[in-house]
């Protein structure tokens, strides 16, 4: 019989549904995936009615990033399988929207590029995401947006280092 973990509570007692199981306190790290979580949603539901899907936009915005990346470093900067992006970019190849063109140093691979399509689609979500970063930063005041931008950065720069 495996060990207890936690003490269950006697037969007769009711559980307390008000209470959680495990306290989680708003820590750093849950408030940051919180945000992150709220911000896509939001964002993504605007995309939609410019006719573009989470899994798109985000391939295209990773493309306008790295524009002749290969389908394994675009699958592992989209923290995805390889056969998924294989999928996204075919579909986003058949809109128009992201061409293949052949590795010059692999034969085997192909670059992903933008297509001037696409990269209209991209200027077309420009004010949709400056209008939600507004939303998002109401109240912050110039110097708390700077530090905010900031102390992203560098959360993003230290969690970049290997360990």
């Amino acid at each position: 019989m495996p060990p207890k973990l936690v003490d269950s509570p006697p037969d007769h007692a009711e559980p307390d549904v008000g209470a959680a199981a495990f306290p989680v306190p708003d820590t750093i790290g849950v408030l940051v995936t919180d945000a992150a979580r709220m911000l896509r949603r939001r964002f993504d539901a605007r995309a939609r009615r410019i006719g573009v899907s989470r899994a798109q936009w985000q391939v295209l915005i990773a493309l306008a990033r790295a524009q002749g990346i290969n389908q394994a470093a675009l699958a592992e900067r989209l923290e995805v399988e390889t056969i998924t992006v294989g999928r996204m970019v075919d579909r986003l190849a058949d809109a128009g929207l992201v061409e293949r063109r052949a590795d010059p140093a692999d034969r085997r691979a192909w670059q992903l590029f933008l297509t001037p399509h696409a990269n209209n689609m991209l200027a077309d979500l420009a004010p949709v995401a400056a209008e939600l970063r507004a939303e998002m930063l109401v109240g912050f005041d110039a110097a708390e947006q700077a530090m905010l931008h900031a102390l992203l950065v560098k959360l993003r720069a230290n969690l970049g280092r290997e360990a």
